[in-house]
């Protein structure tokens, strides 16, 4: 065991010390001295490296099987960068798509790649991309994305991940890039996100994701999700403590209340988060939107008083499913979020007990519509019938004049339909309904 804890022990030595500050070794006596290996082999946390980022200092990674790639090789892999190959860009800098050929690693096989370049003046640096690296290359989970590699060459820092098919989540919900989600394939994704995050909490050494949002879910060929960007992600409290106290970061709308305020993290902080992604998968709305009257713009603020009641909920379900998805499904989803989203971070389930709320919902389709259902609107509850001027007539010459001159006219004070000029239409009171199935 010892003799493949130090031959592990140097390969990360080799590839890791030049970015944490050191040169792999050359001062061996304090790299001895404040070395630190979790017994048994298990993972390093984030704190044992960044605490000696900048010492000479030789650093165990134990279980990655990460490749070091050179700007030369990531720019042949992506074209030089070009346009054509571009993917998006988050906090860290652009993200290009990338083809890497049998032969060019030892080990690796011929695949498609996406490749994060740092940018200088972005939000993030060296700091996140070395969290990116820690993390993902030593936890591996099929909710997880793949970490393929990275460079550390002079000021470069670049990732190498596997190329996730079809996106984010983000594109497909509010872009509908290149179509609507199902909901069955919603539901699929909020489970596979949902055992990512419970693998991250659950493990020996817990993990705080702390970016859990739409946009960082990315969907593989099968729509399977997985979780993707680990910049912000930090090692969770141990022992008799509570919570980590860092600074606030991540985005606005999906963060925990509690956590802004005082800067507390914790597990439920993450739940908080699914939550409201939860809740946009649900809607089909964004977390934080502008460009809706001011009392919707906030999503939990203005949908979660609706997760309780099926009439309600049915209202703000996303109109581009036209109706087809599981009612009792739904209701039970929603009942989740709800949960999730409390103020409170002790009413918040583990993410373990989402898995376990969420997972048997997959099963349920029998109550799913068999065809379109209209979207989500107003429905009237009574409405005059129109009449032609001929069959008002002929009704006009049936009364006889006793009977007009006994019933008068019902006023408008006392009618729910409020008269309007020539040429307005009438309005009338109306109940938020899923509009009639399509014949």
């Amino acid at each position: 065991m010892r003799t493949t804890r130090k031959e592990k022990a140097s390969a990360w030595r080799s590839l890791l010390g030049g970015c944490l500050g050191g040169g792999g070794g050359a001062k061996g006596d304090s790299s001895r001295q404040q070395r630190k290996v979790r017994p048994g082999g298990g993972r390093l946390s984030f704190t044992d490296l960044s605490g000696a980022a900048d010492q000479d200092l030789s650093v165990s990674l134990v279980g990655s099987n990460l490749h070091v790639f050179s700007v030369a090789e990531l720019k042949d892999a992506t074209r030089g960068f070009v346009s054509g190959n571009f993917l998006g860009e988050g906090g860290f800098g652009p993200v290009y798509k990338g083809f890497v050929a049998d032969g060019v690693k030892k080990g690796l096989k011929a695949q498609a790649i996406a490749v994060k370049l740092w940018d200088p003046e972005g939000a993030q640096g060296h700091k996140e991309w070395l969290a990116e690296v820690i993390f993902l290359g030593q936890l591996r989970h099929p909710n997880l994305v793949k970490l393929v590699g990275y460079c550390c060459e002079d000021e470069h820092r670049l990732l190498v991940y596997e190329y996730m098919e079809h996106g984010s989540l983000e594109n497909h919900l509010f872009k509908q890039i290149p179509a609507v989600l199902p909901w069955s394939t919603r539901l699929n994704i909020a489970v596979g996100a949902a055992k990512g995050l419970a693998f991250l909490h659950d493990a020996e050494k817990p993990v705080i994701y702390r970016d859990f949002k739409a946009s960082n879910i990315l969907l593989d060929s099968n729509y399977k999700a997985k979780l993707s960007d680990f910049g912000l992600a930090k090692d969770g409290p141990e022992g008799d403590d509570t919570h980590v106290s860092t600074r606030v970061m991540g985005t606005h709308g999906y963060a925990a209340p509690e956590y802004i305020m005082t800067g507390h993290l914790t597990a439920k902080s993450d739940v908080y988060s699914f939550g409201v992604v939860l809740l946009e998968i649900l809607t089909g709305r964004r977390s934080v939107d502008k460009t809706r009257p001011s009392r919707e713009q906030n999503l939990v603020d203005y949908a979660r008083p609706c997760l309780k009641d099926p009439l309600k909920l049915a209202r703000i379900m996303d109109p581009a499913m036209e109706g087809q998805y599981s009612a009792q499904a739904a209701q039970s989803a929603a009942l989740v979020a709800y949960r999730c989203l409390s103020g409170s971070p002790k009413n918040r389930p583990d993410m373990s007990a989402v898995v376990e709320a969420l997972e048997p919902l997959l099963s349920l389709k029998d109550d799913v519509p068999l065809g379109p259902v209209g979207p989500v609107g107003p429905v009237v509850l009574f409405v005059a019938a129109t009449e032609t001027p001929a069959a008002a007539e002929e009704k006009k010459e049936r009364t006889p004049r006793k009977d007009v001159r006994r019933r008068r006219p019902m006023s408008p004070k006392a009618s729910p339909r409020k008269r309007g000029g020539a040429g307005q239409k009438e309005e009338f009171w109306v109940w938020h309904l899923p509009a009639e199935q399509k014949a």
